[in-house]
């Protein structure tokens, strides 16, 4: 149960950046900064602010996969602690960091710590997860 509390922060990111992007999108119409005909088959046409939150939705459905997996399978294994519990709030914290460098600034060597922080943060929950299988 331990958790449950950062996969549901997880979701809600994920959630927030979907209303982001419907938000963005229907700006952007409004605004005249592009036409429904422009997008009706491809996303390209979107102006950038809105390629890159839709671009952060995408990026919300990779390594969070991983994430949920492996908060699933410490829960289901008996290895869920407040390793693994850290581990994950370092992971959302991560992603949210992510979500702000990548529509803001969209500096992308800041964007690529980030993400990297966030893959050691799994690496670590993986490793502990597989250790305490194996010594189970």
């Amino acid at each position: 149960m331990i958790l449950v509390a950062p996969v549901l922060a997880q979701i809600l990111l994920t959630l927030v950046v979907l209303v982001m992007l419907g938000r963005a999108r229907v700006a952007a119409l409004k605004a005249g900064k592009v036409r429904l005909a422009e997008i009706a088959v491809s996303s390209t046409g979107w102006p950038e602010d809105v390629r890159r939150v839709q671009a952060n939705v995408s990026n919300q459905f990779e390594t969070p996969v991983l994430f949920y997996v492996l908060c699933g399978v410490a829960t289901f294994t008996g290895a869920a602690n407040l390793f693994t519990a850290v581990c994950a709030w370092l992971y959302v914290a991560s992603r949210l960091a992510h979500l702000l460098v990548h529509t803001g600034s969209n500096n992308v060597i800041n964007r690529f710590r980030i993400f990297l922080f966030g893959l050691v943060a799994l690496l670590a929950m993986w490793l502990f997860i597989v250790v305490h299988l194996v010594i189970r």
